[in-house]
C-alpha cells in the first residue's frame, strides 16, 4: 500500500553531515507520523527520531542536539539532517511511517558510514 524509499546515506567523516531524504508512495490516505529508525551492526533497531502531523518532535538522547527531522507539509518526504557525526552513528538507517489507520510501514533503509 506505502513504499518508504530512503536516500541520502554514505560515508562521511567524523564532524560530517549528511541529510537523509525518505519519500513516501503509493496509497497513502492519512500519516499520523514519521520517523527514523537505526541499526548497527550487533546492535537492536532503536528510534532516532519522529516528527508528528502537527510538526512535533521526538529525538532519541543519543542524537539530541546534532540531528534534526523535519518533513514535507503533506509528509509524503521526511528529512534527518545529521551534523557532527560520530562513529556510533555508523548504521543503516530506515524510514518508518505510521497511517491513520494503524499500519506501519518501513523502507528498506540507507547505509550511513562514519570514519574516524
Amino acid at each position: 500500500q506505502v513504499r518508504l524509499v530512503e536516500s541520502g546515506g554514505g560515508l562521511v567523516q567524523a564532524g560530517g553531515s549528511l541529510r537523509l531524504s525518505c519519500a513516501a508512495s503509493g496509497r497513502i490516505f492519512s500519516i499520523n507520523a514519521m520517523g527514523w529508525y537505526r541499526q548497527a551492526p550487533g546492535k537492536s533497531r532503536e528510534l532516532v527520531a519522529t516528527i508528528n502531523s502537527d510538526g512535533s518532535t521526538t529525538y532519541a538522547d543519543s542524537v539530541k542536539g546534532r540531528f534534526t527531522i523535519s518533513r514535507e507539509n503533506a509528509m509524503n518526504t521526511v528529512y534527518l539532517r545529521m551534523n557532527s557525526l560520530k562513529p556510533e552513528d555508523a548504521a543503516v538507517y530506515y524510514c518508518n511511517s505510521r497511517l491513520g489507520n494503524g499500519n506501519v510501514y518501513w523502507g528498506q533503509g540507507t547505509q550511513v558510514t562514519v570514519s574516524s
